[in-house]
């Protein structure tokens, strides 16, 4: 199986369910508090809350639940460093000693280890969710209109905007281009299995040619904004008219009074 297959970040399945349907600007609300109080919380009840609703979200989202949780097989090896790092301490009641490395588990530096590894299976299960069920350029309309206040501070937010946009868009592309020279080069004899050089010399392989491609598609990404006439620091204009539903009030009011609940305890 493709490598790529794994990953559908910053891709879009377009629906008509109620998630979908949101208002872009809500998602990015909501989207925010949710990462805030996962940083500032590590309370196992309100991991058990975030993730009933990240559950609750996806099936009202109609899309299958291992599409959405497909991005956490290639991120393995950093729940793994991340529990191991933070499963050794000297805090709380120890539980057991690992032998030739003396290094000492806690029943608190467990309960730290499992909180953050479990944060960033969150993250990365809400940030998939909102890339799948928002169209890019949504995205881009959303968040400029966010940040419109900053404009009066001479921020270039529709510059930042198309920015971040274009970087999450580029996600999908890049790993078919990776895919793409993988198998051109597996043709061409490479290895990408074996020993550490075997590794290092099929990566550098891989690396340079993907690098060249990303240039060349930024060039033409480039000319291609220019030919429809786009300039920085001029004002934009957008084909759709965003505003807030009834349904939108309710789930940002909802996320707030959340945040403040879990803020405030």
């Amino acid at each position: 199986m493709s490598f790529t297959h794994d990953i559908t970040l910053g891709q879009y399945f377009p629906s008509e369910s109620s998630v979908h349907l949101l208002d872009p600007r809500s998602k990015l609300l909501i989207l925010l508090i949710i990462m805030v109080l996962l940083v500032l919380t590590i309370d196992p009840f309100f991991y058990i809350v975030a993730s009933a609703s990240l559950l609750s979200v996806v099936y009202l989202s109609r899309l299958r639940f291992s599409l959405v949780f497909r991005n956490l097989r290639p991120f393995l090896w950093l729940f793994l460093i991340t529990f191991i790092f933070n499963a050794v301490g000297n805090s709380g009641e120890p539980l057991f000693v690992i032998p030739l490395v003396n290094w000492q588990i806690s029943d608190e530096s467990l309960l730290r280890a499992f909180a953050y590894s479990f944060r960033i299976i969150l993250i990365i299960g809400f940030a998939s969710l909102f890339t799948l069920t928002t169209a890019p350029v949504d995205i881009a309309d959303g968040l400029a209109r966010l940040m419109s206040p900053l404009r009066r501070l001479h921020v270039p937010v529709n510059e930042f905007a198309m920015m971040l946009t274009l970087a999450i868009r580029f996600i999908p592309i890049l790993l078919q281009e990776a895919e793409r020279i993988r198998n051109a080069q597996l043709s061409r004899g490479a290895k990408f299995d074996g020993n550490l050089k075997q590794r290092l010399r099929g990566l550098v392989s891989l690396v340079i040619p993907l690098f060249v491609s990303v240039f060349r598609k930024a060039d033409d990404i480039a000319l291609a904004m220019e030919a429809r006439c786009f300039r920085l620091g001029k004002e934009r204009t957008s084909y759709r008219v965003f505003k807030f539903g009834y349904a939108d009030y309710v789930t940002v009011v909802g996320a707030l009074l959340i945040a403040v609940l879990f803020v405030s305890a």
